[in-house]
């Protein structure tokens, strides 16, 4: 009887061995080394749900839009994609997708350079092609390979967008300035000056003040941030920001909804003006915006996306790639901003290690989920999505804690080797040029004039305010 129980003992142990334990942490990031490695894996699984490689596909996008049933992603979290791509090969110095995202990325810059392709023309918000301006501007800043010479050039293309979005066509005087949230007149959302859009124009111009030393960009980002102040889309005591207003009501009546990645990209902007200028208003506003991000989206150790969170299933395809973009962004400051880094690097830390103890689900027992906090895997399919944000989020979150280990944003004058185009984003039937107040990549206000054909369709195809 004895040896029989002992028996069925080894049995019953032997046979546990052989199953995989479902919570099981996959990953690890307790060195450089281990850091990479883990982004090599989280990278491959990530670019496994890209079909832009694929024959017959096209590429730079996510499979979408959602309005036409086509896939769960809009057009800009393509751009999206693959600004998390070239932080991927600056944070870790791994090539294997460069090429795939030098193609996406030149394949959606449109007919005049500018990413407004006639295609996506008629569903186009000013954030959208913000987005893909911004990953543009990351390419210059971090040195990703230049494309050939015959084709559009980083910087250009970043300067195309600041200066589409410069026109006065995107600038009225509803609520005193700002942009609108969408583009053409007769889209849903055009009634709407959001935060997102105006500070994606900011970020941009911060940066492409940085890189050229063009101060035609940066005042312009400071108007806006005026702007955004003085409509009190960011509250004057707590700092919170919030997501904007209709001019029908000189956009007093404010949706309080507060958005990870709509504070995360204005401390950014914030961050770099203080690196351009060191004036004392950068520095309170970077310090300041930095305090309500860390309080309002970090609290609980871990990203965590107010308005959707709380409960599985309530957050959009958009929403659930927004901690990506925070992990991604925040480390920049902590580099354009230095005093920033002792509060910032820690809470990212944290918020990476608890990222990867929740991903250990799907077959492969590494597949990372959107609830950190949590502590346990739970699918994307919860949220109705294929969990193409997850794994940027996942990425995003691991490959830049390896910030202190990369050179901070580069400019044109100390070894930015990206060129640029003053004159970029101006349509080519028009013949007015910046040649005569500009010199070098000097790039002043410019005029775009917009022909969209819209039909019904035009309606249905973007995210509903509400949700952005």
């Amino acid at each position: 009887m004895a040896l029989h129980k002992l028996a069925r003992c080894l049995t019953a142990t032997l046979s546990l061995a052989a199953v995989p334990i479902a919570n099981a942490q996959f990953y690890k990031i307790s060195s450089s080394q281990e850091i990479k490695d883990s982004t090599t894996t989280l990278a491959y699984d990530l670019m496994t749900l890209y079909p832009g490689n694929q024959t017959g596909k096209e590429p730079g996008i996510l499979p979408g839009p959602p309005s036409e049933n086509k896939g769960d992603y809009y057009w800009w979290e393509g751009g999206a994609l693959m600004g998390t791509m070239i932080d991927y090969w600056h944070f870790t110095g791994h090539t294997e997708y460069n090429d795939e995202v030098t193609q996406g990325i030149l394949y959606q810059v449109g007919e005049n350079a500018d990413f407004q392709p006639l295609s996506k023309r008629a569903s186009l918000g000013n954030d959208d092609q913000g987005f893909w301006g911004m990953t543009a501007m990351l390419a210059a800043e971090t040195n990703f390979p230049n494309p050939p010479k015959d084709k559009p050039q980083w910087l250009a293309l970043a300067q195309a967008v600041w200066t589409t979005q410069n026109s006065p066509e995107r600038h009225d005087d509803k609520c005193g300035g700002g942009m609108r949230w969408q583009i053409p007149p007769l889209n849903a959302g055009y009634d709407y000056k959001n935060t997102i859009a105006n500070a994606i124009y900011m970020n941009l111009g911060a940066r492409l003040a940085r890189y050229t030393g063009n101060t035609t960009y940066s005042d312009a980002a400071e108007k806006t941030y005026d702007w955004l102040w003085s409509v009190n889309y960011i509250d004057h005591d707590t700092y919170k920001v919030y997501d904007g207003g209709h001019v029908e009501h000189n956009c007093t009546d404010i949706n309080k909804a507060q958005f990870s990645y709509s504070i995360a990209v204005l401390t950014q902007a914030t961050a770099f003006l203080w690196n351009i200028t060191s004036n004392e208003k950068w520095k309170t506003a970077t310090t300041k915006l930095t305090e309500s991000l860390l309080r309002d989206f970090f609290a609980d150790g871990a990203a965590f996306e107010l308005p959707c969170e709380t409960t599985p299933g309530g957050c959009t395809a958009d929403m659930l790639s927004f901690k990506g973009y925070v992990h991604r962004w925040m480390s920049v400051v902590t580099q354009v901003a230095p005093f920033t880094a002792a509060t910032v690097i820690p809470a990212l830390k944290k918020s990476a290690e608890a990222c990867i103890k929740q991903c250990t689900g799907g077959p492969t027992g590494r597949a990372c989920g959107f609830y950190w906090t949590r502590g346990t895997y739970i699918d994307p399919s919860v949220d109705k999505t294929t969990g193409a944000g997850e794994r940027m989020d996942a990425l995003a979150a691991v490959s830049s804690l390896l910030v202190s280990e990369v050179a901070a944003p580069l400019t044109g004058k100390d070894g930015g080797t990206s060129q640029g185009n003053p004159n970029a984003g101006i349509p080519k039937s028009n013949d007015r040029t910046l040649s005569e107040i500009t010199s070098g990549d000097k790039a002043g206000a410019s005029f775009l004039t917009l022909l969209t054909m819209v039909s019904a369709a035009s309606l249905f195809g973007w995210m509903s305010w509400d949700s952005r």
